[in-house]
């Protein structure tokens, strides 16, 4: 209200309307100043199903995910007074996403919605349509759509990168856009719950080839964690498979804070305040990354890696994680994990020094090949690897073998810090068989999946950030398109939508279209249930027969087309 007043008082030039105007208004000012600052988005209990900071497969996650009772279209509000200064929808990522500044220096980021409110709704179509595109990206101005605490913004969904119903929600802080935890403002969140301690771990090193140990965990009372007794010497660090829960959710979220003591000193801190979305290119440096690639079992780890430079991690080498165990002397590991609400468990080891070495479950060879400040090339004629200098965060072993139709690159145990490259000289084919066939990266069972490449100087050329084995591989099945709630020349008046499966059993789908008479017409596009959505009230039509035709390619350039008629009555004919 106080932006809308502020704007309108702008306008008006001569003095004595203004005084007059403001007077008049004073009523409303004194409203406006008594409603709400701040609301929660959603009007139901909030539960979480992830938290602010917690480790995912690639990212640190920006936000709070809310659950929705396992159903789309909630209404979804906005939190404080301010305008929508970006939109944006894609067919990955946040999916249907929301970007609101605010006045007070933060930004609110709202994601996976499944709608729109009707004048969003009304202002992204325009563009869609002009733009004859569903994905897009919008940066309207401050003036162009106000909107005030509390107001609607849309309705919850499931769009995007998203596994199921939730709300994304996320705060920033507008001068940087640095996610900022959004559990500092006011959403009421029952929690009295510790985290759990599942598993406790000792690391003789940094290196991801560093030798590990895990230890059986006793629970001496409701918030303490022991072992029993340690014999060891050297350098060590400590990791946990650990998660924290609220009262009202099942789900195993990410924990809030760390500390790691030796003997009451810190070694290791981390805190999730704030975060970069740079620091996501580290993740994997605070994870036992192996474990997680080979196993899907999440261990974090608590080291500070030379390498790293994330934004919430001490810069201080002596709070690095890394301790050390001299032979003769007794020491105590104590390990604080906190919530937000401060609930908080603790681990507590007593470790004797010894002069013999963490014994670890399997011998790993740690003897380098390829060292970081190094390039490496490994040319085979028709296909080669390219690793250029600090590929990885450490000095690695890496096998490379060439094996006939296979290129094998190592195995999925090291962190990348940049991209590596991988060729392979394209054989002699007729020109079909050339365009559907490309570079394919093999999953542990030999299943072959496609891999994004170039084609240059008779080379496919692609980066992976992935180590594993390469092949050429061959799509040459089209995309499937298929009407689901309609027939050939159908009436069609009394329908809201057309539903139309689109997929693909390979490459996956690169592009489609769709038209009308000729016109394009947005269709929704949503990969995972793979489906086409047509709004009949996106468009008038004078004529009663309506010729659909709808495109697709896939990612080698397999072609589809499907063309169909059906009827329904024009608005005009409805007078």
């Amino acid at each position: 209200m106080i932006f809308i007043l502020h704007f309108m008082i702008h306008q008006v030039k001569n003095s004595f309307l203004k005084s007059t105007f403001i007077l008049w208004f004073i009523p409303l000012i004194n409203f406006s100043q008594n409603t709400p600052t701040w609301v929660p988005p959603l009007d139901i209990p909030i539960k979480l199903s992830g938290t602010f900071g917690e480790i995912r497969s690639n990212h640190f996650h920006a936000g709070l995910d809310i659950r929705t009772e396992g159903r789309q279209g909630l209404k979804v509000n906005n939190v404080q007074n301010g305008w929508i200064n970006r939109i944006r929808i894609s067919t990955g990522g946040y999916g249907k996403a929301l970007y609101i500044q605010h006045y007070d220096g933060t930004t609110s980021v709202y994601a996976h919605l499944k709608k729109f409110a009707p004048k969003i709704e009304a202002f992204v179509k325009k563009n869609q349509y002009e733009k004859e595109s569903y994905t897009i990206q919008l940066f309207p101005k401050s003036d162009q759509l106000p909107i005030a605490v509390g107001e609607l913004l849309g309705y919850s969904g499931n769009t995007g990168g998203s596994f199921g119903p939730h709300l994304h929600f996320e705060v920033r802080d507008s001068k940087n856009q640095n996610p900022i935890n959004g559990m500092q403002f006011p959403l009421e969140i029952l929690d009295t719950q510790r985290p759990q301690i599942q598993y406790f771990y000792l690391y003789d090193g940094i290196h991801p080839d560093s030798k590990k140990k895990e230890f059986p965990l006793v629970r001496k009372n409701d918030s303490v964690y022991t072992t029993a007794g340690i014999h060891t010497e050297g350098f060590i660090s400590a990791g946990l498979r650990v998660f924290d829960r609220q009262n009202l959710s099942y789900n195993k979220n990410g924990i809030y804070k760390v500390i790691v003591r030796l003997n009451g000193v810190i070694q290791y801190e981390h805190q999730m305040d704030e975060i970069s979305f740079n620091d996501s290119k580290y993740i994997n440096l605070l994870i036992d990354y192996k474990e997680w690639a080979q196993n899907k079992r999440r261990i974090q780890r608590f080291i500070n890696h030379p390498e790293q430079k994330i934004t919430f991690l001490e810069k201080d080498i002596s709070q690095n994680g890394q301790m050390k165990i001299e032979n003769g002397k007794s020491y105590q590991i104590i390990i604080e994990i906190s919530d937000f609400n401060k609930n908080t468990s603790y681990v507590e080891a007593y470790i004797t020094g010894t002069n013999s070495i963490l014994e670890a479950s399997e011998n790993i060879s740690s003897s380098p090949t390829l060292e970081n400040n190094k390039d490496y090339l490994y040319d085979y004629g028709d296909k080669s690897v390219y690793f250029p200098k600090e590929s990885f965060f450490d000095s690695v072993h890496i096998p490379i073998k060439n094996e006939m139709q296979v290129l094998h690159v190592g195995e999925n145990k090291y962190p990348l810090k940049k991209p590596y490259e991988v060729r392979f000289k394209i054989p002699e084919l007729d020109s079909l068989e050339r365009q559907q066939s490309f570079i394919a990266l093999l999953n542990s069972n030999n299943k072959p999946s496609f891999f994004s490449a170039q084609q240059k100087e008779g080379f496919w050329i692609g980066k992976s950030k992935i180590l594993g084995s390469y092949t050429i591989s061959r799509d040459s099945v089209a995309p499937e398109i298929k009407p689901v709630n309609f027939k050939n020349k159908q009436w069609l008046t009394n329908y809201s939508f057309l539903r139309i499966k689109l997929s693909d059993d390979y490459s996956g789908i690169q592009k489609y279209r769709g038209e009308i008479n000729g016109k394009w017409i947005l269709l929704e596009y949503e990969p995972k249930d793979n489906i086409l959505i047509y709004n009949f009230q996106d468009l008038d039509f004078e004529e009663s027969l309506l010729q659909l035709r709808v495109t697709a390619e896939d990612q080698v350039g397999n072609s589809s087309e499907l063309n169909m008629e059906f009827y329904r009555k024009p608005k005009s004919k409805d007078l």
